[in-house]
């Protein structure tokens, strides 16, 4: 019979993946909500990403306690090929961003400079800020921050410094969080094959009782 410590430990990290699908679905879903910092910061690949991961968790959730209804080991060695996949898709998605990261100045000049002039104006005015690397350096005249030439230059404060700060700590948080999201899978993982491993010991037991004529149960 499964022990209750390592049916709690299964539940347990199970409980734990359902909860990391529903935190990357949710968010997903909520940063497409109009954000101007959050919308400068993802991209609707970057949303997409965390949407399909959350449901791959989800999904792999469900399938777990479809799966482990059954009886015998194979859909318990199923489910190890979930997690290996739910793994590989959590590396993947954890790494691009922390790649993105590292040339984040240059890249978010690029996404500044494909913003319209009236997001960039909003954006200037609500960092108190003008042009990206300089003041001359697509700058978006209008507004009450840069209104001109002459006051983007007086002002001296140019956006990739406060564009830079919110995404790094809002890019460095996600990436951290989805990296996490490896030590639930990991665990889920080894649990499940302890889980396997104790099915097979009880079903060899059975066998070895039938053949004395053994009239155990076993569960």
């Amino acid at each position: 019979m499964l022990s209750k410590k390592l049916l709690g430990a299964w539940a347990f990290f199970a409980i734990c993946l359902m909860a990391a699908g529903v935190l990357s679905l949710t968010l997903s879903i909520i940063w497409r909500q109009p954000n101007l910092l959050l919308n400068l910061t993802f991209s609707n690949l970057d949303l997409t990403s965390g949407t399909v991961l959350g449901i791959v968790l989800l999904a792999t959730f469900i399938l777990s306690l479809l799966l482990v209804a059954q009886r015998g080991t194979l859909g318990l060695k199923i489910l190890n090929w979930v997690l290996l996949m739910n793994g590989i898709i959590i590396l993947l998605i954890g790494t691009y961003i922390w790649i993105f990261t590292l040339h984040e100045r240059n890249n978010y000049h690029a996404i500044f400079g494909g913003e319209s002039d009236a997001t960039k104006i909003l954006i200037q005015d609500t960092l108190k800020c003008c042009g990206y690397f300089n003041a001359a350096d697509e700058v978006a005249f209008g507004g009450t921050t840069c209104p001109n030439q002459a006051a983007a230059t007086a002002l001296n404060n140019f956006c990739v410094t406060p564009i830079t700060k919110f995404t790094d700590m809002t890019l460095n948080n996600v990436f951290s969080t989805i990296y996490g999201f490896m030590s639930i899978v990991i665990g889920f993982f080894l649990a499940n094959m302890c889980v396997i491993k104790k099915r097979q010991e009880i079903e060899r037991f059975k066998k070895i009782d039938s053949k004395r004529g053994g009239g155990h149960s076993f569960i």
